[in-house]
Order: structure tokens, then C-alpha cells, then sequence
């Protein structure tokens, strides 16, 4: 065969396996055996291996995968991708549909577009030309991953558009795994001995950001195609449904369940269709989705900051099993609060099996009386974490266990404490427990804490997974070379740390107290506590009705504060701390500071410093600093581009003080 034969024959064959796979996958109407496509493919890989100069990007043969990726590159969406705002009741979608009408001023029937929601991962996928040259996820919706060589393994994903294309479209869709195709693919896995996937949506996931495309390959993904995002070239469809029979004509795959109907109550009644049918789809579904039919009405509405207005997800009621509490640990979290999780004997629910469970806390146990035996209603509606829905007492066996909270934490044994009034129960042991530590390190280096600059969020991480720090205290202890052997830390960073940590054992009691991280003891609270008290061991001390004497101070902030003073390990790591050399000027009592009585209030840009930094002297010298003037207002500090505060304050006759002035104003009385 000549070159210009071949060619025409490769051509010819790539033809023909695209309008197969278009009639296989899109129109789920073969007209062929699949022995007969794979002879076809076949004919083709080996006239294009005998001739790779014919080999083209969209040949029905460059589906197999590429090499794998070192990570993927990010991609800017044109077009935000959008999340949908949830619907649970049929109020609330009648709800949608009232305000609709209201941003529409009309009080005619909308036309809407009924969708069902598929469980998977949403992409983008850019043609030009008709030629697919891009792929990537949601992402945030700003911004998401290049996965163009995965996408290009599925199938029903047509690297060339089939007639008249415009010149760029952006096709939006969902990407998922069909119910057998899963099954299929932890059969394998459990063969194989490896880990098999919980649900088919995370399977999805984990398929399409694979950086090695063959094994996306492997996998038996499928999309259904719902939108479009950039189009330039073709002017669009007026309806919704039009584009997507428009898309459909281009052999993308559309769901066949899409319907156009008119009026709030056919939604509804498609709603309850879709409901019925969900157990006999081949895939997953968690809700329908209803937009807007007309596009010129969508435009009209616009959108929210996340959700556009045209649109909205009626969920479907959320998926329950029974099962028994085996026993129920509590687990500490960042913040201290101790949270009960029930463990259950494994349970299969909404595609996913379920051992694990959240009791919320010790008054959700109470109000729904869950004892540890007991046997249970399961709940799990999409990603959520399961919840016990209620208690099945009418089979409640004779031996069920009370839940009982436990008395210390049981991550660091420190006293659990539970103010009367609220929910949470939370561990007392803020300085030195595990649990808290990352945490509560990052608070006290923060600006307005000790300000400790360099110390940000992963080199607290490397310190701790390092076991270089355990608490506040052993940063004051860190030497240049373990600062130097950590991950993206040189010599002249680790000097530079230290150098900061040296400058932040200068410090005011005020600042100290709220580094502390005492729950509800802010900024404000720690300030009134150093004025009230002056030393630290007279606040260590005071009672919580002495503590209930200051300013702003009620009995639920009293009893935090001392159950924080009362726990010997808080205790000890603030004596590290003032042994390896934190301290602070001694507090002068509040009349006798120079500004006490008189109120500031700050507007515009100062010259040579901060609102914030005017504020902290301000405040150093007695001085209130308020937000808003009024006619108790002592002075308003002004500087560049001051606002609306200067014209009250000459409303008011308050006295007015320049940035040159406030300079020489704050020496005076420093």
C-alpha cells in the first residue's frame, strides 16, 4: 500500500471505531459484536505501529495511558464551577421556586430542567477546534488539576467532537464508577491483597487523580455531561435541555433521565420518580437536580458567591441500617472538647460499610438515651459523618451499659471539665495535651500572642512530628542545629527563628495571659486581668468570685480560668516558661496610668505605624480604644484617608488629633 493508502485507511478505521463507541457508549445502541470492534481496533494499532508518522493525539488508540505525572499542573477555570445549593423538603424546593419567581417578577409557571445528581467528581474538558486539549478537576471552583491524559482514557469521553464544533467549549460533567464496575474493580483489589475502595464515589476519585494514567486506564470510569462553560464560535441552545441535546449531538454522553417540565409540582413529581427508580439505576445517585430551563431567565438570576440562583439539589432522604453499639471512646479534638464515637458492629449503609459513629455529645446521648448494647438506627447521608438517628428500644437487650463521661481526658489525663449550660465537654490540660499541641503552639507564637515571626503553621508541625517540642515551654529550649536539620531550614532561617524567639520572652502580662490560650480569654479579657490583678501569681490565686469582680468577667469565664490555673501541668509549663526567661514590666494600676478615662478612637492610615500597634499603646497607657465616636468620645486620632468618624467627631466637638500631633501626644505621656 502507497503512504497516501494507508493514511486514508487509518483514517477510514478511526472513523469507524469512533461511530461504534459513539453508538456502544452514548446511544447504548451497538450494531456490532464485540469481537468485530476489536478486530477493527486491532486493524488499526498495527497499520499505526507499522506507521507511527500517522499516529494522531485523537486516534481511538491513545486511550491506553501515558507515563506517569510527577504531579499535576493547576488549572484556572474561565468560568467559576459552581457548587449547588441543598434542598431537603418539599417546602424548601417550593421555597426555590416562590423566590424564582420573585427575582423573575412574574407570576407565571417556570419551565425547569430535572437532572438526577450523580455521585462523583465533577470535571471540566476544553475542545478546540472539536479536538479535546484539556482536561481538569473542580477543584475549589476557582481553580482545579490538569487530569487531561486520564480523562482521555474513558471511553465515552470523544477526543474529537462529532460534526460542526465551535471553536473552544467547555463541556462540564460528572465522572463516576458504575455499581458493577465496582464491585468488579474490590473484587480485584481483595484478590490482589490491596486496599479496597468504600464507596464508588471515593473509587472515582481516587481513579481520575491518579499521576499514572494506566491505571485510570484500568478502571471502569463513565461521565455523564450536564453543562457547558466557555463557548466561543457557535451561539448556544436558549434552554438548558437544548444544550444538552446539543452536546448529545456532538457524542457526549448525556443522561437519559433528563426531563423538561413545567412548574414547581412536576418537579416534585419527578423528584419522587427518580426516588423510586434509585435502586434499580446502574449507578449512584444522591439527589435530582432542578434548573432553570430558559438560559436567558439563568442569566437573569445570576449567582451567590458559591451557587448560582437558577439552580438547586433536592437530596434525597438520607440512608439508615440497624445495628449494635459495641462501645463507645471519646476522642479529644484540637480544641480540647471531647467528642463520644460509638463503635458499631460493621454495617452496610448507603454504599458504605459503617463501624464507626458519632454521639455528638453527652446531651445528644442523653436526649436520644443511647446505651453501650443497644441496638441502633444508622444514618448516613453522602460524605457526612454517620450519626446515630435513634435508639431501637423495643429491642433493647437487658445488659445495656450506661455512656458515662469520662473524668479525665484520655489523651493526657488532665481534669475533663463540663460548665453547666453547655454541650461540649472539653480537656483542661490546653498546655500540655497531645491532642491540643499543634494547636495551642500555633496560637501562643501567633501576632497577637507572642508574637513569634517565622514560627507558621508546618514548621509547627515539623517541630512536634519531630518531637522537638511538646509544649510552649521547649521552644525556648530549640537549638540551632536541630532548627538547621529540619525540612527547608538553613543556617540563616534557624538564626533568624531564634533571634525571634529571644526577642518574645519580652513581653506584658496581658499578651502572656492571652498566648495562654485559657478558653473565652480574648485580647479584651486577658488586658482587663493583668489590670485587675498585676501579677500572675495574684490571678494563679483568685477565686472564681474574685475572678466574677472584674470587668466583663461572668461565672462560665470565671470557672475556665480556674480550672486552667488549677491544673498542676498548666501550672508547670508556665513555670518553664518564666524559667527560661519570659517576663513582662510590672502592670500599673489602672488610675494611675496616665490616659485612665479617656476614650480614643483611630481613623484613617497613621504614618509610621499600625492601627493596631496606636491601639496596643494606647491601651499600655489606660487609654479605651472604641470603634465608633460619640459624646464620650475623648479624642479621634486621624490620619490619611480618614472616614466617616472625622465628620462625627466635628458634629460632635470632639477634640482631633493629627498623625505629626498623636506622635508627639503619645511620647508626652510615655
Amino acid at each position: 500500500m502507497s503512504s497516501k493508502s494507508v493514511q486514508k485507511e487509518i483514517e477510514k478505521l478511526r472513523e469507524q471505531i469512533d461511530e461504534h463507541n459513539y453508538r456502544y457508549y452514548v446511544l447504548d445502541d451497538p450494531i456490532i459484536s464485540d469481537a468485530e470492534y476489536d478486530a477493527l481496533f486491532l486493524q488499526l494499532k498495527k497499520l499505526e505501529a507499522a506507521h507511527p508518522e500517522f499516529v494522531t493525539p485523537d486516534s481511538p488508540t491513545q486511550r491506553i495511558g501515558a507515563a506517569p505525572l510527577k504531579k499535576f499542573a493547576e488549572v484556572q477555570h474561565a468560568i467559576p464551577m459552581l457548587s449547588l445549593d441543598n434542598a431537603f423538603t418539599d417546602e424548601d424546593i417550593r421555597a426555590f421556586d416562590q423566590r424564582i419567581r420573585d427575582r423573575l417578577k412574574t407570576s407565571a409557571t417556570i419551565e425547569y430542567c430535572c437532572e438526577p445528581k450523580l455521585d462523583g467528581l465533577a470535571v471540566s474538558i476544553r475542545y478546540e477546534k472539536g479536538h479535546l486539549v484539556q482536561a481538569a478537576t473542580r477543584g475549589d471552583g476557582a481553580t482545579g488539576e490538569d487530569v487531561t491524559e486520564n480523562i482521555k482514557t474513558i471511553r465515552m469521553v470523544p477526543l474529537k467532537l462529532r460534526g460542526e464544533a465551535p471553536r473552544i467549549v467547555e463541556v462540564r460533567g460528572e465522572v463516576y464508577i458504575p455499581l458493577k464496575g465496582f464491585e468488579r474493580l474490590n473484587a480485584q483489589a481483595e484478590k490482589k491483597g490491596e486496599k479496597i475502595f468504600a464507596n464508588p464515589r471515593n473509587a472515582a476519585a481516587g481513579s481520575l487523580r491518579q499521576l499514572d494514567s494506566r491505571i485510570t486506564a484500568s478502571r471502569p470510569l463513565e461521565i455523564f455531561c450536564y453543562g457547558v462553560g466557555v463557548v466561543e464560535g457557535m451561539k448556544l441552545p436558549a434552554t438548558q435541555r437544548g444544550i444538552l441535546q446539543w452536546l448529545a449531538e456532538m457524542g457526549l454522553r448525556v443522561s437519559a433521565f433528563v426531563e423538561a417540565v413545567k412548574g414547581v409540582e412536576q418537579c416534585l413529581d419527578y423528584y419522587r420518580r427518580m426516588g423510586e427508580q434509585r435502586d434499580k439505576l446502574p449507578f449512584e445517585i444522591d439527589g435530582v437536580v432542578y434548573k432553570v430551563n430558559s438560559l436567558a431567565e439563568q442569566e437573569k438570576l445570576g449567582f451567590v458567591t458559591r451557587a448560582p440562583r437558577w439552580a438547586i439539589a433536592h437530596k434525597f432522604p438520607a440512608q439508615e441500617a440497624t445495628t449494635t453499639i459495641e462501645a463507645v471512646e471519646f476522642q479529644v479534638g484540637r480544641t480540647g472538647a471531647l467528642t463520644p464515637v460509638a463503635r458499631l458492629k460493621p454495617v452496610h449503609v448507603g454504599g458504605v460499610t459503617v463501624s464507626n459513629a458519632t454521639l455528638h455529645n453527652m446531651d445528644e446521648i442523653k436526649r436520644k438515651d443511647i446505651h453501650i448494647g443497644d441496638i441502633v438506627m444508622v444514618r448516613r447521608a453522602g460524605d457526612v459523618i454517620p450519626e446515630i438517628a435513634s435508639v431501637v428500644k423495643a429491642r433493647r437487650p437487658h445488659d445495656v451499659k450506661k455512656i458515662v463521661l469520662p473524668k479525665h481526658c484520655p489523651v493526657c489525663h488532665s481534669l475533663v471539665e463540663q460548665v453547666e449550660g453547655e454541650a461540649v465537654a472539653r480537656c483542661t490540660g490546653e498546655l500540655v495535651c497531645p491532642a491540643q499541641r499543634k494547636e495551642i503552639i500555633r496560637h501562643f507564637a501567633s501576632r497577637r500572642a507572642m508574637d513569634i515571626e517565622g514560627l507558621g503553621d508546618k514548621l509547627v508541625d515539623q517541630l512536634v512530628d519531630e518531637r522537638l517540642v511538646a509544649s510552649v515551654a521547649d521552644i525556648y529550649h530549640l537549638t540551632q542545629e536541630q532548627l538547621e536539620n529540619l525540612e527547608r531550614m538553613g543556617e540563616k532561617s534557624a538564626q533568624n527563628l531564634l533571634e525571634q524567639i529571644e526577642k518574645s520572652k519580652s513581653t506584658t502580662l496581658a499578651r502572656f495571659l492571652y498566648a495562654l490560650g485559657i478558653r473565652e480569654v480574648g485580647e479584651a479579657t486577658a488586658k482587663q486581668l493583668a489590670l485587675h490583678f498585676r501579677t500572675l501569681p495574684a490571678l494563679q490565686a483568685a477565686s472564681e468570685e474574685a475572678l466574677q469582680s472584674v470587668p466583663d468577667i461572668g461565672p462560665v469565664v470565671a470557672q475556665h480560668i480556674a480550672n486552667f490555673f488549677r491544673e498542676a501541668h498548666n501550672r508547670e509549663v508556665i513555670h518553664k516558661l518564666i524559667k527560661a526567661g519570659v517576663h513582662w514590666p510590672a502592670v500599673k494600676a489602672a488610675e494611675n496610668l496616665s490616659l485612665a478615662g479617656k476614650t480614643f478612637v483611630l481613623t484613617g492610615t497613621l504614618r509610621d505605624m499600625t492601627r493596631e500597634e496606636a491601639k496596643e499603646r494606647l491601651e499600655k497607657l489606660g487609654a479605651k480604644v472604641a470603634g465608633s465616636v460619640s459624646s464620650k468620645t475623648s479624642y479621634v486620632v486621624v490620619g490619611v484617608d480618614p472616614g466617616s468618624k472625622l465628620d462625627k467627631a466635628r458634629e460632635l466637638g470632639v477634640e482631633v488629633i493629627g498623625d505629626e500631633e498623636f506622635h508627639r501626644f503619645l511620647k508626652k505621656y510615655e
